[in-house]
């Protein structure tokens, strides 16, 4: 079978009659899923933003602090220490504040792992009974239907569903 066709098995059409209820929560756990993914990712990329930021300034004023550095003590004026002083608050004010930001990013990372655990663990039963009635409903009619791998939802992460969904592979910090 080739790619277009098994993408397009996915999309459940209204006007199919087979639909259930069960088939639509499934859908609607999808499409949750995939909001968490990406709302994760858009928190992920803002703290990439601001790690940026951070490192831009302290590279700027580590630049700055050089030239001062540079410069002999004895042609030092008091303007020229002073600064110097404040150049080296600043700098380790924003590497505590750096430092803070990568370990709200680990937190978050460690939190969000967990989520994903008691997720798979809560869904797991869930989508088994689900898909044990769509057999034994299978059965009943002997109506063939185009078979799906049946625990390729509860397998997969946050980060393959944003691959299935767009098409490329997405690294998640």
């Amino acid at each position: 079978m080739d790619e277009a066709n098994e993408k397009s098995e996915d999309v459940i059409s209204m006007a199919d009659s087979s639909v259930t209820v069960e088939d639509i929560e499934g859908e609607l756990l999808k499409i949750e899923r995939l909001r968490n993914v990406l709302v994760r990712r858009e928190s992920e990329l803002r703290y990439m933003m601001d790690d940026i930021q951070l490192c831009n300034e302290i590279t700027r004023l580590k630049r700055e602090l050089q030239k001062l550095v540079s410069i002999p003590d004895q042609d030092k004026s008091k303007e020229n220490r002073t600064r110097e002083e404040e150049l080296l608050q600043q700098i380790s004010k924003l590497v505590e504040t750096r430092d803070f930001l990568v370990d709200d990013v680990e937190f978050e990372r460690l939190r969000e792992r967990e989520e994903d655990i008691e997720m798979a663990a809560f869904l797991q039963p869930k989508f088994q009974n689900i898909l044990g009635r769509k057999a034994s409903l299978r059965d009943q009619k002997m109506v063939p239907k185009p078979s799906h791998p049946p625990t390729s939802f509860i397998t997969k992460t946050g980060l393959t569903l944003l691959k299935d969904c767009c098409g490329v592979t997405c690294s998640i910090m």
